[in-house]
């Protein structure tokens, strides 16, 4: 008997390969199994999420394909895990998917209006062009473009769903809220694989000067969001093992010594 799509019950897999503990009830503990329940955490419905060290030992066994997920920071595990999502059909590999770009690659998702009033799209869709067109002008981040993300408004998203199919490691969104004249703007940048709060902060203004608030909120999200991003970026590349550094990994590692450094050396 078949089961219609709505019907379907879509399980998360996570798979670790590890120490354990077993006790007399049968219950396993230690971090081979706590890797995996993190892991199955990340996972999306209906997918199997695997540690890097999973993956060692299953390179060339299995008729299948696997995504890297990057070296992630999973809750109350100490170090950092290497992540794959297995593609059960090989043609959907990592080649199927857009590559995540050698820079820092965000995208400016369209806020969302609380206010319930229809007249503020226009005030939060502008907002938001503002802040891909400051975020744009970075030279060290990659920004996809308004049209690309603009796609998504009005939708209930998944944020690690966008990352893969835009391509991109953070996702930005926010929300606008108004009453009267006075306006609140709410604002949270993502990682898009490890689905994990960079940053959040929130704005309030007045809409007397509604170009003069959008300026300032614009020029205060930009400033806030690049050295987040920065920062995150070298704690990953802290992060990576010797193997899969890169000349960009080895510049971020390098950035801290450089601002650290005085006239006297």
């Amino acid at each position: 008997v078949e089961t219609s799509e709505e019907e379907r019950i879509r399980f998360r897999v996570g798979v670790n390969l590890g120490d354990v503990v077993c006790e007399e009830d049968g219950d396993l503990y230690g971090d081979g199994v706590n890797i995996a329940a993190r892991l199955e955490s990340i996972a999306d419905p209906g997918t199997v999420v695997v540690s890097g060290t999973a993956y060692d030992h299953l390179q060339g066994k299995l008729d299948c394909g696997f995504t890297p997920l990057g070296v992630l920071r999973l809750k109350n595990i100490e170090r950092p895990v290497r992540a794959y999502r297995v593609e059960t059909d090989a043609s959907a590999s990592v080649a199927a998917l857009p590559p995540l770009p050698e820079k820092p690659s965000i995208a400016v998702l369209p806020f969302t209006n609380m206010s319930g009033d229809p007249d503020q799209e226009y005030f939060a869709d502008g907002l938001v062009e503002d802040i891909i067109t400051g975020l744009s002008r970075v030279n060290s981040f990659f920004v996809i473009a308004r049209n690309s993300s603009f796609t998504y408004k009005g939708r209930a998203v998944d944020l690690r769903q966008v990352g893969r199919e835009l391509g991109v490691r953070y996702v930005l969104e926010g929300s606008i809220r108004r009453a009267g004249s006075r306006v609140r703007i709410s604002g949270q940048l993502v990682d898009a694989i490890s689905g994990h709060h960079v940053w959040a902060d929130r704005f309030e203004g007045d809409v007397s000067d509604i170009f003069d608030l959008q300026d300032k909120v614009t020029e205060s999200v930009v400033g806030a969001v690049e050295p987040s991003i920065r920062l995150e970026e070298i704690k990953q590349a802290r992060m990576k093992p010797t193997d899969y550094i890169s000349a960009y990994d080895l510049y971020l590692r390098a950035l801290p010594r450089f601002y650290s450094m005085t006239r006297e050396g």
